[in-house]
């Protein structure tokens, strides 16, 4: 490898706050915030939304979409197009 064109790798908690669950991993990833992990040290911790420990692909956890009753709730609140003349 070259010397100094890589970024610098350390170690880092990403946080899932849909799961409650968090992770410690190497990233080039920079936050201000930090966090004291189980092992005692502070590590910058980076929030995050989805994760495998949420995602429904991940997880098998899969959800239903409702598309009919979006299309009966639009025909009520706007009319039925059909039914104009």
């Amino acid at each position: 490898m070259k010397p100094r064109i890589h970024p610098v790798s350390r170690p880092v908690v990403f946080r899932d706050r849909a799961a409650d669950v968090a992770f410690l991993t190497r990233s080039t990833a920079e936050s201000d915030k930090t966090i004291e992990w189980e092992d005692g040290r502070k590590y910058p911790v980076i929030d995050v939304e989805t994760s495998s420990a949420s995602h429904p692909f991940f997880t098998g956890k899969s959800r239903v979409v409702d598309s009919a009753g979006r299309v009966e709730r639009f025909e009520r609140r706007y009319g039925d197009a059909s039914k104009r003349g």
